[in-house]
């Protein structure tokens, strides 16, 4: 197996033209691969992308689409061009985004259909069946990778928004609020259209559960994990922390 640390590095390429390889399939890799390279074998490489393209071109599409409340998705083998998954596609499957769906839930899903679906190509390519087609220039969008800042959570956010945010970065890199001047990590939450007057990021504790005001409604939480602690219900969090009347999630960390 070649595991080179850049597709750049001229032992790689001598090693890959050695092997005469027929097609490079790629799947979830995060290097551009090179033109020197991508010339070597005889069909191209072909890369399986979990998004059904030109939408969500980029390192996170299943959880830009979950954020987005895209209601479908699914998986494109294409062929690998010197532009950021621009080439043209060889085959599609598609997948529903449930409502409660996280980014974990969906990968696992498009893991098993995207694997079946890249073997399909290999297949199609193999045998002369499968035709390349451009991708439209209309309906492209951009997916960059989530770093842990994009998944705190803004609660002056209708509750839709902050639901879709919270799956869409679960379990990685993980929904984050603050309490107290300390992170606290989230679980996916619940929307309501609470009839509560709770301002964005405010505490209500009762026989509902533990909700939380948005900018539109409320959420209610599931489980937390405070700083340094294990993941627990809401409501034993609640029940430990003694919350103050009105107070807030989502203050300034160190404040």
């Amino acid at each position: 197996m070649l595991q080179p640390r850049s597709p750049r590095e001229p032992e790689f390429l001598s090693q890959l033209a050695d092997l005469a390889v027929d097609c490079a399939p790629v799947v979830a890799y995060g290097a551009l691969v090179p033109p020197a390279a991508l010339q070597v074998p005889r069909h191209g490489w072909v890369n399986l992308h979990f998004s059904l393209l030109p939408a969500w071109r980029g390192a996170a599409p299943v959880q830009h689409a979950i954020m987005a409340g895209d209601e479908v998705t699914g998986a494109a083998t294409f062929q690998l061009e010197a532009g950021l998954d621009t080439g043209p596609v060889l085959g599609v499957v598609t997948e529903p985004i449930g409502a409660t769906d996280t980014a974990g839930d969906l990968l696992d899903r498009l893991a098993v259909s995207g694997a079946r679906l890249l073997v399909a190509t290999l297949d199609g390519i193999a045998d002369g069946s499968l035709r390349p087609e451009p991708q439209p220039a209309e309906g492209v969008s951009l997916a960059p990778r989530i770093e842990t800042a994009d998944a705190q959570v803004d609660w002056t956010l209708p509750a839709h928004a902050v639901d879709r945010r919270v799956r869409g970065v679960t379990p990685a890199p993980g929904a984050w609020t603050t309490w107290r001047g300390n992170r606290l990590r989230l679980a996916p939450v619940e929307p309501l259209s609470s009839s509560l007057a709770l301002e964005p990021g405010e505490l209500s504790i009762g026989s509902t559960g533990v909700l939380v005001g948005t900018g539109r409604g409320a959420v209610r939480l599931s489980s937390v994990q405070p700083a340094g602690k294990k993941m627990l219900p809401a409501a034993d969090w609640a029940r430990g922390a003694r919350l103050e009347p009105g107070e807030r999630l989502g203050e300034q960390v160190g404040a």
